[in-house]
């Protein structure tokens, strides 16, 4: 490997320590519920995060605190020597996609059926370190 390629690449993994995420797959919620929780924490610090999520009413809510935290634990494998703390953490990102549809039929007037579609989503969180204050 060149030296330049190999600066680029070594930039490139420096640049990935500072972000870890966390995926939630087949989350039998619909997306337009869990998407006005996520709503709720995108862009805020962690500690804030947490404590919107674990103060909110909505059943969407346990599952994104457990996500976040799952996030935080992930940037920490990564980070052994650097504190949380120091490191401000922050929701960089946070979508929220459809995933798969479970397709029911609910009897309906005059003989009919109507398709009930129950909805699940994929989530996905981001968490991204403000390294301002170090060096």
């Amino acid at each position: 490997m060149g030296s330049r390629k190999k600066q680029m690449a070594d930039a490139i993994k420096e640049g990935k320590k500072q972000v870890a995420f966390a995926k939630l797959n087949n989350c039998p919620t619909s997306p337009r519920k869990m998407r006005l929780v996520a709503d709720l924490v995108r862009g805020e610090k962690v500690e804030k995060a947490l404590n919107i999520l674990k103060f909110s009413q909505k059943e969407a809510s346990n599952r994104l605190e457990k996500l976040l935290l799952s996030a935080i634990a992930n940037w920490q494998a990564k980070n052994e020597e650097a504190s949380l703390e120091d490191a401000e953490l922050f929701v960089k990102e946070i979508r929220v996609d459809g995933g798969s549809m479970l397709k029911r039929l609910r009897p309906a007037p005059q003989g009919r059926a109507h398709r009930i579609r129950k909805r699940s989503n994929h989530v996905t969180i981001v968490v991204g370190a403000n390294n301002n204050t170090q060096s």
